[in-house]
């Protein structure tokens, strides 16, 4: 049976598609933002900020990064920006993270 590389399994564009969402995602408080936004269907910034303790500011960084790499998306209603998950599946690597976690 021959050996192939994930290169060769998903193609060169993905793997390194991959690679971003990864390195956004790879910061405590993004992740807690994904998992957050993971379960509910959207939220707005305020309550993001309130939930998780983070200041307005450095949230609105977290959150920019993430939607312009292409996990997060927004919906403005008003005056309120609703954020949600744009890649649902990457939640699956957050439930591994948390598993992989206890054996650290």
């Amino acid at each position: 049976m021959a050996i192939t590389t994930l290169d060769e399994r998903i193609g060169n564009e993905k793997l390194v598609r991959a690679s971003e969402l990864l390195k956004v995602a790879a910061h405590p408080q993004r992740l807690a933002i994904l998992d957050l936004l993971g379960g509910k269907k959207r939220m707005c910034v305020n309550d993001l900020v309130e939930v998780l303790g983070i200041e307005q500011a450095i949230l609105s960084q977290h959150l920019t990064l993430m939607r312009d790499k292409g996990l997060l998306a927004v919906e403005k209603e008003g005056k309120y920006s609703y954020y949600h998950l744009a890649q649902p599946a990457f939640l699956k690597i957050i439930k591994d993270l948390e598993n992989c976690c206890d054996q650290l």
